[in-house]
């Protein structure tokens, strides 16, 4: 997992409500385990119309997203957060989202925001104003700041947090206290030849 701390990027937006995980990688390319080409393949159904914003130039270089409202529902597949990691997104922002997309995201490094649906408001009219402009993101900090100097703070958890800021993903994080685990082990089963475990 790569290591976020912050970044700097234009957005895309697209503001659907109840965007669901078929959507965003539909079914028929889910028959690997293989991440390699998935983002290729993001919202495939939506990019067949040439006016769609992810077939527009500027697209290319935007790293973060901005969604309507459950962004992520139905189905659990990780698949689609790995999409969204493939076209080069790093953040996603929405007033919610599914419970399982945001695990399998915070899992795998990519950025959920969550922000209230004023603040959201705003950051429409701002990307209506001029698509142009960028948004910065501090993860130590915990802030979204707007074009405008506004600053935004958003909640994660502290271990997803220390894990997205190290770029470890779980496994990475207990592999990483190897250490203090054979430490407590060898503790451990000592007290049970002795009979006080």
């Amino acid at each position: 997992m790569e290591q976020f701390t912050t970044l700097t990027s234009t957005m895309v937006s697209i503001p659907i409500e109840n965007i669901d995980t078929d959507q965003i990688i539909p079914a028929q390319f889910l028959k690997g385990v293989d991440r390699d080409g998935l983002g290729e393949h993001l919202f495939h159904h939506w990019r067949s119309d040439s006016d769609f914003i992810l077939n527009q130039p500027a697209a290319d270089k935007a790293r973060i997203l901005v969604a309507g409202d459950n962004f992520g529902c139905g189905s659990s597949r990780e698949h689609a957060v790995w999409a969204l990691m493939g076209q080069g997104f790093q953040v996603v922002i929405s007033t919610g989202f599914a419970d399982i997309f945001q695990n399998n995201a915070l899992k795998n490094g990519l950025l959920p925001i969550t922000v209230d649906a004023e603040i959201h408001r705003q950051i429409q009219e701002m990307l209506a104003d001029n698509p142009a402009q960028t948004f910065a993101v501090d993860l130590e900090a915990q802030t979204l700041t707007l074009p405008d100097g506004q600053s935004v703070e958003f909640p994660i958890d502290s271990f997803s947090k220390k894990c997205i800021l190290e770029g470890i993903d779980p496994l990475g994080y207990l592999q990483s206290q190897a250490e203090h685990i054979a430490a407590y082990e060898d503790k451990h089963a000592a007290r049970v030849e002795t009979g006080k475990a």
